[in-house]
């Protein structure tokens, strides 16, 4: 198979646990740009609208900085990976503290041209 050449886009600090967008992730891998808009937006997760904003801007900068056919467009590569947490406290009982971690998350998608059936 010949090389992909693979544009990406980045969506960092997304305030949601990388766990929650993991779900939405697998649902778009592999698929064509303008199918997974298309999943994305009848998707009732609040994930699914940061997705969406990652991979838009993926195939803007295919479109944009290198001429690519949108309609080619795949996502090859795409993953949540986990971003700083922040750590905040709760009163418990008996003068000790419960901690809450308020996880964050980064989304990176990669889209290349599908190759010519020869």
């Amino acid at each position: 198979m010949a090389d992909l050449f693979e544009v990406m886009a980045v969506e960092k600090y997304i305030r949601m646990s990388p766990r929650k967008v993991r779900l939405i992730v697998d649902l778009v891998r592999g698929k064509g740009v303008d199918e997974a808009i298309a999943l994305l937006k009848m998707t009732p997760k609040v994930a699914a609208r940061a997705v969406e904003k990652a991979v838009n801007s993926a195939a803007a900068n295919a479109t944009q900085n290198l001429g690519l056919n949108r309609a080619e467009l795949f996502i090859s590569t795409i993953r949540a990976d986990e971003a700083p947490t922040l750590k905040r406290v709760k009163a418990g009982a008996r003068g000790r503290f419960k901690p809450i971690l308020k996880r964050s998350a980064h989304i990176t998608v990669g889209v290349a041209e599908r190759a010519a059936k020869t």
